[in-house]
């Protein structure tokens, strides 16, 4: 480590990435995996907005909201995976202090986003299994718009202090990042002075954001799933499941990485810390990928797209 990085700063013109400290040697073979999962959030998120646009059955609220879903998972792909490829492949560690700070603020506003994109889809299906008849009159256009507006303007707005909170930190230690990207509780741990608010934001927004969303859309899969089984004959029960079942595994798949990450950042202290970044990593790269390929398995309207597309091409 070069005596430059260690030197007392006031604050630093770029920040230095690690990767995935204690995992250097391997840092080649885990670049590959995360190429092709790249790849697949790549292509397979492009697929669904293409299919979206073209198929007039997919003109519907849900698919709208799978289409900004897929929107959201580009931008989060594409704000990190390139930067993270060139720090495994080319040992391209800097990063401008700037641009540090913008890759964080996409980063957490997308997920922000993200989780809206969620709660919109849960209460989609609540109105179509729980309110039927009221679906098409409350899930207008003009509505689905404003929904999307909102869960956009709140991931703006509620991320807004991240980048503000962390450019007023005073940097007199070092400038290098135990992490693969500029993760916002990585970067203000560098910081000298007392991060307590910076810390205490974080956790509001770990509770107070996701987690509301997360109570919301529990709290509508209570209601649909009383609705489902309360159904007359099975055969009207798996219908209904099948048509939910699509997103609650998008849930999972977001979910899941994410409360697994909090927890074992605040409390796993004794958790190695190449074991930290690598959750960091699955909480951000796997829902891009998977999202696409659970929506492409089980939108009939999807699949029989694509099979269509595959058979055009073989004949």
């Amino acid at each position: 480590m070069s005596d430059s990085n260690k030197t007392d700063f006031t604050n630093p013109s770029t920040f230095i990435l690690l990767g995935i400290p204690g995992l250097e040697m391997a840092h080649v073979w885990i670049s590959i995996l995360f190429c092709t999962m790249y790849a697949i959030a790549i292509l397979g998120n492009f697929i669904i907005l293409f299919f979206v646009k073209m198929e007039p059955s997919l003109h519907e609220p849900m698919y709208y909201f799978l289409s900004m879903l897929a929107i959201t998972d580009l931008v989060l792909s594409m704000s990190t995976l390139p930067k993270i490829l060139s720090n495994f492949w080319f040992n391209s560690r800097e990063i401008n202090f700037s641009a540090c700070l913008t890759q964080m603020y996409f980063i957490h506003s997308f997920f922000v986003m993200e989780s809206g994109i969620f709660m919109a889809m849960a209460f989609d299906r609540y109105m179509a299994i729980c309110h039927p008849l009221r679906y098409s009159t409350t899930l207008t256009y003009a509505m689905v718009a404003k929904i999307g507006l909102a869960v956009v303007l709140r991931g703006i707005i509620v991320i807004l202090s991240y980048p503000f909170l962390a450019r007023q930190s005073p940097y007199c230690r070092t400038n290098i990042i135990p992490h693969s990207y500029c993760e916002y509780i990585a970067v203000v741990k560098l910081a000298c002075g007392n991060i307590s608010i910076s810390s205490y934001y974080g956790l509001f927004m770990v509770f107070c954001v996701r987690g509301l969303d997360m109570i919301f859309i529990a709290v509508s899969y209570i209601q649909i799933l009383r609705a489902i089984f309360s159904l007359p004959t099975k055969d009207a029960r798996l219908k209904a499941l099948g048509t939910c079942s699509s997103h609650l595994c998008a849930i999972l798949a977001f979910y899941i990485p994410v409360i697994f990450f909090s927890l074992t950042h605040r409390f796993g202290h004794n958790v190695p810390l190449h074991f930290h970044v690598l959750i960091a990593n699955v909480y951000l790269l796997v829902p891009p990928m998977l999202n696409p390929i659970i929506y492409g398995v089980r939108t009939k309207q999807i699949r029989d797209r694509l099979l269509r597309l595959f058979t055009h091409k073989g004949t």
